[in-house]
């Protein structure tokens, strides 16, 4: 095929999904947000307290989420599918084959890593930044706030890094999401179905989208950060 006829064939294919390929983007985006928002909101504060305060267990904790920040997808999926299923013990929420069981799947494995990269981000900050607000006169909670502050340019690194973890996962949301076209199909899964049909040029397209979508969202979180890393 030359390639001419092989962008047309894309082309034609994007076309042909129409409000479908919309739909796909869509929940790609809403599934993938929800879960970096939900995962910022536990990760960075939970990060922020490991970075910040010295408590019994605070090592064994770390250890914990730096473990977990490696947790193969398909595990993750298979726990949110054990305990939503109709036996499990949150069965009667009826939520699997949902967006909302893909949500919670991607908060699993998104967390972790937002926590993690923030408490390393401000452990790093804490010493230096913490000294010089509190000979400046700020008060204990002041000192503190700086230093999160200080070290908002790796916090920012994890939320990305999170959201591409969450982003580009497969396993987890196909086993709790079940692909469902028109509900639960994002794009990873569909990159999955164009593979096994033996549409790899539509396949490598989609990645191609699921690429574009990753470097606006990055761009976005980075202009966000008033550092020299933004």
């Amino acid at each position: 095929m030359t390639d001419n006829g092989l962008l047309s064939s894309i082309w034609q294919f994007f076309t042909s999904l129409g409000d479908e390929f919309t739909g796909i983007v869509g929940l790609s985006l809403a599934v993938s947000g929800s879960a970096v928002v939900i995962g910022a909101l536990i990760g960075v504060p939970l990060g922020a307290l490991l970075g910040l305060k010295r408590f019994p267990g605070r090592k064994l904790l770390l250890r914990l989420i730096y473990t977990l920040m490696s947790l193969p997808p398909v595990l993750a999926g298979l726990v949110v599918y054990m305990v939503f299923c109709r036996n499990g013990p949150l069965g009667f929420l009826d939520i699997l084959f949902t967006p909302a069981a893909m949500i919670v799947a991607q908060v699993l494995l998104a967390t972790p890593i937002i926590a993690g990269i923030s408490a390393a981000a401000v452990a790093a900050k804490e010493k230096l930044a913490m000294d010089t607000a509190r000979s400046l006169g700020a008060s204990r909670r002041q000192a503190a706030w700086m230093v999160i502050k200080e070290a908002r340019s790796g916090i920012i690194a994890g939320i990305m890094t999170g959201f591409g973890r969450a982003f580009g996962e497969v396993g987890a949301v196909m086993l709790v999401g079940g692909n469902i076209r028109y509900y639960t199909r994002v794009l990873t899964t569909s990159i999955v179905l164009e593979t096994r049909q033996g549409n790899f040029e539509f396949a490598v397209a989609l990645g191609g989208v699921l690429l574009a979508l990753s470097f606006i969202v990055s761009s976005i979180l980075l202009h966000l950060d008033e550092s020299k890393l933004g």
